[in-house]
């Protein structure tokens, strides 16, 4: 059984010559330093909640814009930024 990780998969694209962002949650940030991974955005949610909670489209829109930012300004390998929101277990849409 072979193993990829997203940093793996994104150095792959980056090598293609598309630009990547991945978001991890905190707890896995060391190997986002580790791998080297070309942009990453790191947000304080659980495991498997990347985004923000289910139904939480607002959250999902506000972490996936602080993504396109990152891609946008980075301007290193390796760059890590931090979502400065907390994870909200509930939706807070309208």
């Amino acid at each position: 059984m072979c193993h990829v990780s997203v940093g793996h998969v994104g150095r792959a694209i980056e090598e293609s010559g598309i630009p990547t962002v991945t978001v991890m949650v905190k707890v896995f940030e060391h190997r986002a330093r580790e791998l080297k991974i070309p942009r990453t955005l790191v947000v304080e949610h659980p495991m498997g909640r990347p985004l923000g909670a289910a139904g939480d489209t607002a959250r999902q829109h506000e972490v996936l814009n602080a993504a396109f930012d990152l891609l946008g300004s980075a301007t290193q390998n390796g760059a890590i930024a931090e979502f400065p929101g907390a994870y909200r277990p509930r939706p807070h849409d309208s």
